[in-house]
């Protein structure tokens, strides 16, 4: 006699109005194509989905968008994983969806995973689930997430991150990345990899990468004597930078231009070489397959070891871990 399927694992997609269109529909596409995987294979589906608010019918998005919410918020009945999208308008959607927060906190110890996508972070930390953990949210409401929930370890350069039960992640498309490593813990590498491939997403990020670019963000620098320095550092990286030296080059003292380099790019010049750094070594790492020694040295960081203790302090895994998740052969 054949064993019954496993029930499906039900995900629930908290919206609200003004809630952002892409940030549900890339998830919620993301577990629908994971049963079609599963299909091809002969086997059952793995996700049942369900639009959910605060009140049942249709909710507008930030665009012409609109999903019909087939149930309310429930604090007895619990989907597996419930998935709180983000807004545009974070503070006016706590106010005009407050309900969420008190959801937050009553389900928050018995639900299997409550994932905040992007400003919905703010609806797990106004409801103090975040408090002495480590979050993420997209990066132009980090600041404003620091400032009103100071308990809150804001990390505003992840993709993704996960305490235990709880999740969050970037803007926008970094939702499909965390709904990808949700697949991943419960189907397996195998069909992460095949449901990335099929949705054209070609690297499937881990949730230590960075929401910027280094090369995009000195450009938006508006200081002159500070971009050039930038510059500077990335034409080669190779080079052993004094301070004294990148504070002449600006034609500053070093201890203003400390000052103004921290002020104008949230990091010391130190910490913008490590970056710099880090992000050669990763497209390296993703592009190709030299020795870990020549990769250390093409980026600047000198030794194989050096290179490795920058990916495991910025990406929590190491450089061959790293191109075997990212790498053009994997």
């Amino acid at each position: 006699m054949s064993q019954p399927s496993p029930a499906p694992h039900q995900i629930d997609l908290v919206v609200y109005p003004g809630f952002k269109a892409m940030e549900a529909v890339g998830p919620m596409t993301v577990f629908d194509y994971a049963n079609l995987q599963l299909a091809r294979r002969g086997q059952p589906p793995a996700y049942r989905t369900r639009i959910v608010s605060t009140r049942v019918g249709p909710v507008r998005s930030d665009t012409l968008m609109t999903l019909e919410a087939t149930a309310r918020l429930d604090t007895v009945l619990l989907p597996d994983t419930a998935v709180i999208v983000g807004a545009r308008d974070i503070e006016g959607a706590l106010q005009e969806a407050g309900e969420i927060v008190p959801w937050a906190r009553a389900v928050a110890p018995r639900i299997g995973r409550l994932v905040a996508l992007c400003s919905g972070s703010f609806f797990l930390a106004a409801a103090g689930l975040l408090d002495g953990k480590r979050a993420t949210t997209h990066w132009s409401v980090a600041p404003l997430l620091r400032q009103r929930y100071p308990a809150v370890a804001v990390d505003p350069d992840a993709i993704f991150v996960r305490q235990g039960r709880l999740w969050t992640s970037a803007g926008v498309t970094a939702g499909i990345d965390l709904a990808l490593a949700i697949v991943e813990e419960d189907l397996g590498r195998e069909i992460a990899l095949d449901l990335a491939r099929e949705l054209v997403v070609f690297l499937k990020r881990p949730g230590g990468q960075s929401q910027f670019s280094v090369h995009l963000a000195s450009q938006t620098t508006g200081h002159a004597g500070v971009r050039e320095v930038q510059d500077w550092i990335l034409r080669d990286l190779t080079r052993a930078f004094t301070m004294s030296e990148m504070a002449a080059r600006a034609a500053m003292s070093e201890r203003n231009f400390r000052r103004v380099f921290a002020r104008e790019t949230g990091a010391s010049p130190t910490a913008f070489i490590e970056s710099a750094r880090l992000e050669a070594a990763r497209r390296l790492l993703e592009q190709g397959e030299l020795p870990l020694k020549a990769v250390a040295a093409r980026s600047g960081f000198g030794s194989d070891e050096a290179l490795r203790r920058a990916f495991l302090r910025h990406l929590g895994i190491t450089p061959r871990d790293y191109r075997q998740r990212f790498g053009a052969a994997a």
